[in-house]
């Protein structure tokens, strides 16, 4: 069987993630979903390479495996589902006026995690975007984003947009999935001072990594007020009747 090279993967278990994934899309709630041993076929990999990228799909829930029948594409859980939001929709959700003051919009060179995140060579140049964040005029984020010059580039040029999402969304480029991470810690000085809490202050720093289909719109780490914010994660138990 031939290899398959997917556009805007540069690893190969990204490779196999999105070729899955655009099946998955295309197909039924319920449909089979490729087996390791075509997908080990089709693109000349390892097995735990394919496993890597189908453990990605589960987690993202658009595949489920049921244990000794195999993988699908999962059935939608809409009310199960946490949204990939950004902030202005969070805080219109909650009933609180968003706000927001640009502290720094520039140039900056990748880091090793940076250009990690973004699939690009450590040392390329890519868009900076750092914000504080209120609600109801009360400081409760500071928020570091970054992006890529080649399809981003009038972030920087372009007048400020006053929300990051819809600016993506006027130009059909709404981050569809993404990644988020968080990590419970306490205020430095500096994120002290911004946020107008004492330092040593308890804050929550999320991680995000967001898509518009293959490219990488949004990699970004923003440190929440504790006492401003609390982080609401739906779960779902994939095996009711388990012990």
């Amino acid at each position: 069987m031939d290899t398959v090279n997917t556009p805007g993967a540069r690893f190969k278990h990204e490779q196999v993630r999105e070729y899955v994934r655009s099946l998955a899309l295309a197909a039924e709630p319920g449909a089979h979903a490729p087996s390791e041993r075509e997908l080990v076929q089709r693109f000349n990999v390892a097995r735990m390479t394919v496993r890597h990228a189908m453990d990605g799909l589960v987690a993202q829930g658009l595949l489920e495996r049921i244990p000794g029948r195999g993988t699908f594409v999962a059935k939608p859980h809409v009310e199960m589902q946490s949204r990939l939001s950004s902030f202005t929709e969070e805080m219109k959700r909650r009933g609180r006026k968003p706000g927001s003051s640009t502290m720094q919009r520039t140039r900056r060179r990748a880091g090793p995690g940076v250009a990690r995140a973004m699939q690009i060579e450590e040392g390329e140049p890519v868009g900076y975007w750092r914000r504080l964040r209120t609600a109801d005029g009360v400081p409760v984020c500071i928020c570091d984003v970054y992006f890529s010059l080649e399809h981003f580039d009038h972030l920087l040029s372009g007048a400020e947009p006053s929300s990051l999402y819809s600016w993506f969304a006027e130009r059909d480029l709404l981050p569809t999935w993404g990644e988020d991470s968080v990590v419970a810690a306490v205020a430095t000085a500096e994120e002290a001072e911004i946020l107008q809490i004492e330092e040593g202050s308890a804050v929550l720093r999320v991680s995000r990594r967001a898509f518009c289909r293959e490219v990488v719109c949004e990699v970004s780490r923003s440190t929440y007020r504790a006492d401003q914010f609390t982080l609401w994660v739906p779960v779902l138990r994939s095996d009711p009747g388990g012990a």
